[in-house]
């Protein structure tokens, strides 16, 4: 948390960018390594491309960012879900399969037809 008395935190030479973008009254793609640099307001409308470790993410700035971090909006991590390992050791039997437990005596499966008895 930054003191209010201080301001926002803007790197010089983004914030020089964003001006002079604005003075020529251009909307241009400007790339940035600044993940810390505050959204203000003079930088609503335009699109910045922040670095995330890899590559640059294209921004485009809103009026509800202000206030925030430009690196909230570009994720430095992916999750690509969970590995199959976790899965095999609560293997489900498939339909109609006899269960686990193996009496053979039970309630028919699901849409299935009713097992033959043995006399």
């Amino acid at each position: 948390m930054r003191s209010l008395k201080k301001g926002p935190f803007i790197d010089n030479h983004l914030m020089k960018a964003i001006l002079a973008m604005n003075a020529k009254n251009e909307k241009k793609i400007h790339k940035t390594w600044s993940r810390r640099s505050t959204i203000t307001p003079e930088m609503v409308g335009h699109t910045i491309a922040v670095h995330n470790g890899k590559k640059f993410i294209p921004v485009y700035l809103t009026e509800n960012m202000v206030g925030h971090k430009l690196g909230e909006f570009a994720p430095t991590r992916i999750f690509k879900g969970h590995s199959a390992a976790g899965s095999k050791d609560k293997a489900v039997a498939p339909a109609g399969a006899p269960s686990a437990g193996g009496g053979g005596g039970g309630a028919p499966a699901v849409g299935g037809a009713p097992a033959p008895k043995a006399s």
